[in-house]
């Protein structure tokens, strides 16, 4: 019998400390998001971060929790009721981090008798501290947990014609008459080196701003990230027809210390007033839901920020959540994969 797990980032149980604390201690210990030797991961993570960013994390989760509870959760879980609905198949919902884990989304589709699995991480572009750990630890719980259970999983569809299809009827309706300057597309950052780590090619080139690095289509553009986000961006403004002078990609949430993709959303927003662009629009085609890094770190504070640096006018596009479309394309390909 074949079934679907769907699996999303995750969220602490409350925007309390003791709650946030052992879920960022999941997620920064984690080798595919902190990608250093262990005991020097330890030091950064428990002896160091876990000091005080349970607190301020805290604060920051507090801004945007709803009665319900998390966003995230929340509205992962109406996009999953409207999958069900419109599958013909089982589906499970699952998280990377906290509840649901994806053992137990396994588990709930086992005991139904599920034992072929279509594995899918809601992450349109493909990146080593979101796809790829996903699908390493959901083989590694199978071998353990359910030796018997096959799992295929779902590409990295930031090119799928339905999806771009989905996310530009989205942006188009949320934009709707407002008269921007520019619209952003602000991708979730990561290190620079996470992209060549991803490269079975090894021939990654050079990052050039505001230039795809990788040819689509080629060996080393299957697992690139930055590649990824550029295409994905592309895609959109062709099927939306925006001029190349009303669009530009920037890259959000970086660490100290490290080389992460530019150019950066925080900088470059509050650097447009000072050349007279003064009405934005900002989109984050790397996540399906909204949470933390949308609600808080774009639609708040990128916000203030852009007009106490001399804005006018900034439009928070929400993330595609439980649209009736995308959840729609969700179930078509979970339909179509349930016919092979």
């Amino acid at each position: 019998m074949k079934g679907v797990l769907l699996v999303n980032l995750g969220s602490p149980e409350s925007p309390e400390p003791k709650d946030v604390k052992p879920y960022l201690d999941e997620f920064l210990m984690d080798k595919y998001v902190i990608d250093v030797p262990y005991l020097l991961r330890a030091f950064l993570v428990r002896g160091i971060i876990l000091r005080k960013r349970p607190e301020s994390a805290a604060e920051a989760y507090r801004k945007i929790w709803w009665k319900e509870g998390s966003p995230l959760i929340v509205l992962s879980k109406r996009m999953h009721e409207k999958v069900m609905e419109k599958s013909e198949l089982p589906v499970s919902l699952a998280m990377r981090y906290g509840k649901p884990s994806i053992e137990a989304g396994l588990q709930e589709l086992y005991d139904q008798g599920v034992r072929d699995v279509l594995l899918l991480p809601l992450y349109p572009q493909y990146a080593m501290a979101s796809t790829l750990t996903i699908l390493v630890l959901t083989e590694e719980i199978r071998k353990e947990k359910f030796p018997d259970m096959k799992i295929t999983d779902v590409p990295a569809f930031y090119n799928k014609p339905d999806y771009i299809k989905a996310l530009s009827d989205s942006i188009k309706n949320y934009l709707g008459d407002f008269d921007y300057d520019k619209l952003v597309f602000s991708y979730h950052g990561i290190p620079e080196r996470h992209v060549r780590k991803t490269d079975p090619t090894k021939k990654h080139k050079k990052f050039v701003t505001d230039e795809m690095c990788c040819e689509v289509g080629t060996p080393e553009a299957e697992f690139c990230y930055r590649t990824h986000c550029y295409e994905t961006t592309r895609l959109v403004v062709e099927q939306l027809q925006i001029p190349k002078d009303k669009y530009y990609v920037t890259f959000q949430s970086r660490l100290a210390g490290d080389k992460w993709l530019e150019p950066y959303t925080d900088v470059v927003l509050n650097d447009y007033p000072k050349h007279g662009i003064k009405k934005v629009a900002v989109v984050t085609p790397a996540f399906v839901t909204d949470c933390l890094e949308t609600l808080e770190e774009i639609a708040m504070r990128a916000n203030e920020e852009f007009i106490e640096n001399g804005g006018e006018s900034f439009l928070t596009i929400p993330c595609l959540n439980d649209d009736e479309q995308w959840c729609q394309v969700v179930a078509t390909w979970i339909n179509d994969w349930a016919k092979n």
